[in-house]
């Protein structure tokens, strides 16, 4: 699915954004219906860690704010999303250029509806990849998104 202009301006913003260019990370791709985000991570003088590798902290950061706001977009105001918690694990160091590729997918969408049929909030754990030009897995990162449907307006906390 191609880039809407919606999406292309998300991705300039994520790019010129301080704390996410901090990470090191960089937005190539948001498909416009906010289902699909690709990232990169170079290997620089800002990502470099004491071993010559991607530091571990650009690899997180470069995955913390995307579930969260590909969610925030698909569902709409009538609901609100929090980046809850995360977690990596680091499989082999990182030595040239990763790429990661979040997805929200139908049957997500469907879990995350079913749930909140039933129940006044839920929480999702979604999982990514951080990968090199080989597609071998450097990291794992998952990220727990909490949801609820707003029901009051002026109560969303």
């Amino acid at each position: 699915m191609p880039e809407s202009f919606e999406t292309k301006k998300q991705r300039f913003f994520f790019n010129f954004f301080p704390c996410y260019i901090a990470s090191g990370a960089k937005v190539k791709y948001i498909a416009s219906d906010y289902r699909q985000v690709k990232i990169e991570l170079g290997l620089n003088w800002l990502t470099r860690n004491y071993v010559g590798t991607i530091f571990g902290g650009s690899m997180f950061a470069a995955t913390d704010p995307m579930f969260m706001i590909m969610l925030i977009k698909i569902l709409g105001k009538e609901y609100i999303v929090w980046d809850k918690a995360g977690s990596i694990k680091f499989l082999k160091p990182g030595k040239e250029k990763l790429f990661a590729t979040f997805i929200v997918s139908d049957e997500d969408l469907a879990d995350i509806e079913e749930k909140l049929a039933t129940n006044d909030k839920t929480e999702k754990t979604f999982r990514v990849d951080l990968v090199d030009s080989k597609g071998v897995a450097c990291a794992a990162a998952e990220r727990l998104i909490y949801i609820r449907r707003k029901t009051v307006k002026g109560n969303d906390h």
